[in-house]
């Protein structure tokens, strides 16, 4: 049977400031975004269908490096139908991540964690998902069938690689393609890394945050486009999937600007190319309903 034309958006984020503070935001470049952002918003702002698929279904995503945050999530999942999924986080390198995880598992919302992400992005450390505590909590991460997003910026690439070495039964996605420098224009040492990242069947790849690795203001399809090829190439549209990085992406543009963009990209894709990058990836990655 034919699957349904269902759009999944993978990546998206969530908060109420009057509930949970989120303190990266006090940055003044983020002050537009720096107000509640719900469900019901998300409906409201993504309207624009890829491919003639209009939204169904989301895995909303941690921003915050606290468990509370993530059994916020966890709960709101239960109740809300758009979401399918949920990222969460943990201290991987807690000598009771065990404990800790089995608990989120188990209570309110439980059967929606998926996986568990740490902001590596903001570790000084290069060699920080290589360290004893964190392989010891990645390995309770896979013992509990969860899988790992891995949050980098495109010169931590490396640890990404060697996660990918030393973990192969565990299920891992690059969380926004690793933030390639595209408003630098340089991407080969970017491109490089990725090659070698992708040789691992193991590691998929989001299709996300990439306008806001563009120029805010003034980038255009052919800025995202070199990239796009290159990570086709590498993965295969059976190991992409879209996200959006909504409401961050409102910094450069917003959820309908993405998804037009995604709409031009996809051109001269195959039907069955489409339906993974859109829908397939993301459902077997993160065990989403099916459709069809």
């Amino acid at each position: 049977m034919t699957p349904s034309p269902v759009l999944i958006d993978a990546h998206h984020h969530l908060w109420d400031l009057d509930q949970r503070p989120q303190p990266w935001l006090d940055d003044p470049a983020l002050a537009s975004i720096r107000r509640a952002f719900t469900p019901d918003a998300l409906r409201s702002a993504a309207t624009r269908p890829i491919a003639g698929r209009r939204l169904h279904s989301t895995v909303a995503v941690q921003c915050m490096p606290d468990v509370p945050e993530t059994e916020d999530l966890l709960a709101l999942a239960e109740r809300e139908p758009l979401i399918g999924a949920v990222v969460g986080w943990a201290d991987l390198t807690s000598p009771a991540i065990g404990d800790v995880l089995d608990r989120l598992l188990s209570g309110p919302g439980g059967t929606y964690l998926r996986s568990l992400r740490h902001l590596v992005q903001g570790e000084a450390d290069p060699q920080w998902l290589q360290r004893p505590a964190v392989e010891r909590g990645l390995a309770a991460v896979g013992e509990r069938g969860l899988c790992y997003d891995v949050l980098v910026h495109s010169h931590q690439l490396g640890q990404a690689v060697r996660l990918a070495e030393r973990f192969p039964d565990l299920p891992q996605v690059l969380d926004h393609a690793g933030k390639p420098p595209i408003a630098d224009g340089d991407l080969a040492d970017w491109e490089r890394q990725v090659q070698r990242l992708a040789a691992h069947q193991q590691v998929v790849c989001k299709l996300s945050g990439l306008i806001t690795e563009a120029d805010h203001d003034r980038w255009t399809t052919a800025d995202i486009r070199p990239v796009w090829d290159i990570l086709l190439t590498a993965f295969g549209p059976d190991r992409l999937m879209f996200g959006s990085d909504w409401p961050v992406a409102n910094l450069a543009g917003g959820w309908n600007r993405w998804a037009a963009t995604v709409d031009e990209l996809l051109t001269d894709c195959a039907e069955n190319e489409i339906h993974a990058l859109l829908a397939g990836t993301a459902t077997a990655f993160y065990r989403l309903p099916t459709r069809g």
